[in-house]
């Protein structure tokens, strides 16, 4: 490759690396947040979600029974509803992402607890919405880093 060509893919690289440190993780914060967003208003009309059910379930699990039915999905509504706002906006980030900790583990939880119905013969449809659940908490643990003081560098 010629030396010019290669200063000009250099170059542009660089440029794309520049664009990519500035803009990759508020693009993600908003993707999140609507995600996020979307799920959650779904949950307050009921059979709206294809997650309605397990949302149910796993919140009656995780709270011994204590919250369950509509309660529960109302309540996982609200909790998508205000960590995809949070994402969305900006505002009260830090409060959005103490929720989406908090909601991780209800987040991922059906995985261990409903495996079987998940997963039992082969990949279910649930299965698959649940499981793309951990590219959601992956993604929202760059936003807080970041959100919480960690930078992207580039090499110099």
């Amino acid at each position: 490759m010629p030396a010019r060509l290669a200063g000009r893919v250099d170059a542009a690289v660089a440029a794309i690396a520049r664009f990519l440190t500035r803009w990759s993780v508020p693009a993600l914060r908003v993707t999140l947040g609507l995600v996020f967003l979307g799920f959650g208003v779904l949950k307050f009309f009921p059979g709206a979600s294809p997650a309605e059910s397990i949302a149910a379930r796993t919140v009656e699990t995780l709270t011994f029974g204590l919250v369950g039915g509509t309660a529960a999905v109302i309540f996982t509504a609200a909790l998508e509803t205000f960590i995809g706002l949070t994402l969305l906006t900006g505002r009260l980030l830090r409060a959005g992402l103490l929720a989406l900790t908090v909601a991780m583990a209800g987040i991922l939880s059906p995985i261990v607890l409903f495996a079987d119905e998940l997963f039992g013969h082969g990949m279910t449809l649930l299965g698959q919405y649940v499981l793309k659940d951990v590219v959601l908490v992956a993604g929202a643990a760059v936003v807080a880093a970041v959100a919480l003081g960690a930078r992207l560098k580039l090499d110099a």
